[in-house]
């Protein structure tokens, strides 16, 4: 008899019980010549070092109009936001963009420089945004995208975008418009007084 799979996957917590290498408890301390607690094994010396995610994505452009995807998975169902997710092993942050862009949109783009660099300290991730162009209108959504649009700058959904990231992100992009400047922006989010 097969096992009975779950109605659906999500990543896994952070937090760790059992040590990846030899299936043993983990405990909590600061090993020798660090500075930090870890999850460690005692009984391999394995030490589980937790980093930020990487979140790579584009903001991509069409005859003035930026392309947005309304998402079709969690968390923010039925939201806006730019093709992004998260960076894989043994990618380049611009390959992760390109790829998350295909994936989601089905786009074809020309990549530009990077434009926004977002900390993220409170969900453990930074967020990389690159300007792109469309090199066609031709879009091919997968499975993670309910619909595409094109909008202009002053009909951004601005009520209904999925995350703080994505909205900041176009806002600048917005202000830039007005001085013919785009970039790189450098910034941090604090954590929201009520997460969504």
């Amino acid at each position: 008899m097969s096992p009975t799979r779950p109605d659906f996957y999500f990543p896994a917590p952070r937090s760790q019980k059992f040590c990846s290498q030899c299936a043993h408890p983990l405990s909590r301390l600061t090993p020798p010549d660090d500075t930090r607690m870890r999850d460690v094994c005692d009984s391999c010396g394995a030490v589980h070092y937790q980093n930020p995610r990487n979140v790579v994505g584009i903001l991509p452009i069409w005859e003035g109009k930026i392309l947005l995807c309304k998402r079709a998975i969690h968390p923010r169902y039925g939201e806006w936001t730019l093709p992004a997710g998260f960076m894989e092993l043994g990618e380049t942050t611009a390959q992760g963009a390109l790829r998350e862009t295909d994936e989601e949109a089905g786009a074809q783009v020309r990549l530009g420089p990077l434009y926004t660099v977002i900390d993220v300290p409170y969900a453990e991730q930074v967020h990389f945004y690159y300007l792109a162009e469309l090199t066609s209108p031709d879009l091919d959504p997968g499975p993670e995208t309910l619909e595409t649009q094109f909008v202009l700058p002053a009909d951004i959904p601005w009520e209904h975008l999925a995350f703080r990231t994505v909205s900041t992100t176009l806002h600048h992009y917005c202000a830039d418009l007005d001085t013919g400047q785009f970039g790189p922006h450098f910034y941090a989010l604090s954590k929201p007084d009520h997460q969504p």
